[in-house]
């Protein structure tokens, strides 16, 4: 029986505004970073997890997590998995701390990283990823994962445990597919907007010789640079690849549809945060004045409710889903249902350090147990900072391999930790 003893919290940062990777609209000189989390055991097993931020702030993420952290505390992992809704609950209605979200802002990408360590943990335990271990799971077990309250005027425990019935049908079959093949993404790295024409044209030429069809741009300067990086990112890749945009929630909803449709040319697949992420009916607005590009959002979509809204109001036709936006793997799962009741495609983002370690389990979890669907869905690829993580993620022709080693592929090494702690690591000190 494994108990947890104690948390250790870190400050982790990399120094990515020097390189411009990352750079949008919004966020000019971003530095990813990670408020990771490590739960130490009384057994040989430690649970890994991190919430995902652009640097400044990065601190009280930290503190967010050591106040949550008491909930786990002293507690034996069985006597939380058991019941892993009643678990997400209680840390999400903490009688206090609640007061802080609810169910959003530094105390919710706190939960992301707490919640994301004790999967991590469980998996390692069943020596299993994080998503064989979901997709083992006999549909009642997976129901009993997600937090229903809320939710229930939407997808209910008994309709849910009918679609993941349903969704076993042909498991086998998909896995195999997924084994043999992976699960498709598109790459962001070659379009950030700080990047200069001929690096752009330099990373989509090498991207597509490593086997990459599917792009993303990002956009929101000014209509006559957003058509250019278009215009170049399609000169490269051709017509008979994907090209996204992304405006990064820069533009007024007015502002998004005229701007949008100066992009029409282009063939884009989707436009991304189109405006703020909190704007449901703005984005069904945007939706419905772009045709036929789709309207993709939800790396900012701060829990299942804004995603229920987003649904009902059939305001996207991509949900991008965070894993640490949103509080955790349970409330992911939540999700995956909502989209897939409506026929949405799931396409999650992972633009930032551990994002892409991450998503992979959700994509493939999503595949097997839920959508059973590959139409019209890939997952967010960047290039960058795996080289810090123990089980980095594998790429073949522009697919996610499986990850094979247990757990939520979310450790990083000991080296990296000790490299980018702020402010006193390697990476900082000059």
């Amino acid at each position: 029986m494994t108990r947890i003893l104690s948390a250790s919290i870190h400050d982790l940062r990399a120094r990515t505004s020097r390189t411009l990777a990352g750079s949008d609209a919004n966020h000019p000189d971003p530095d990813y970073s990670a408020a990771y989390v490590i739960l130490h055991t009384d057994g040989p097993r430690q649970g890994h997890g991190m919430t995902f931020t652009i640097g400044q702030g990065n601190e009280l993420c930290c503190a967010a997590i050591e106040a949550l952290s008491t909930l786990v505390l002293g507690r034996n992992l069985s006597d939380i998995v058991d019941n892993m809704g009643a678990f997400w609950r209680q840390v999400t209605n903490h009688s206090q701390l609640r007061w802080l979200g609810p169910d959003k802002g530094v105390i919710h990408l706190a939960t992301a990283a707490l919640v994301n360590a004790v999967w991590d943990l469980w998996a390692k335990e069943r020596g299993v990823p994080v998503w064989k271990l979901v997709s083992d799971m006999e549909p009642a077990q997976f129901v009993d994962c997600i937090d229903f309250r809320y939710l229930r005027d939407e997808v209910d425990e008994v309709r849910a445990l009918d679609m993941l019935t349903k969704a076993r049908f042909g498991q086998k079959e998909r896995l195999a597919h997924l084994e043999e093949n992976g699960y498709p993404a598109y790459i962001t790295s070659a379009g950030w907007l700080g990047y200069p024409e001929e690096k752009v044209r330099d990373l989509c030429r090498s991207s597509i010789a490593d086997g990459w069809s599917s792009f993303k741009t990002k956009v929101g300067i000014d209509v006559a640079s957003d058509m250019r990086r278009c215009e170049v990112m399609r000169e490269e890749i051709g017509d008979s690849r994907q090209l996204m945009a992304d405006a990064n929630q820069v533009w007024d909803v007015n502002q998004a549809i005229e701007w949008s449709n100066q992009l029409q040319p282009y063939g884009l697949r989707w436009i991304e945060e189109p405006t703020h992420p909190d704007d449901i009916l703005g984005h069904a607005a945007i939706r419905r004045g772009v045709k036929p590009i789709g309207v993709a959002t939800g790396e900012h979509a701060a829990n299942r409710l804004i995603f229920k809204q987003l649904l009902q109001a059939e305001a996207i036709d991509y949900a991008q889903i965070d894993a640490c936006r949103l509080g955790g793997l349970n409330e992911v799962l939540a999700v995956l249902l909502l989209a897939a009741a409506r026929n949405v495609s799931v396409c999650p983002h992972a633009g930032g350090l551990g994002l892409c370690e991450y998503v992979q389990h959700i994509s493939i979890i999503d595949y097997l147990s839920v959508s059973a669907s590959l139409e019209d869905r890939t997952t967010e690829y960047a290039s960058h900072l795996h080289e810090h993580f123990v089980d980095p993620i594998q790429m073949r022709n522009g697919h996610y391999l499986l990850p094979q080693a247990p757990g939520y592929s979310i450790e990083m090494k000991q080296e990296s930790i000790e490299m980018l702690s702020y402010p006193n690591g390697a990476e900082w000190r000059d």
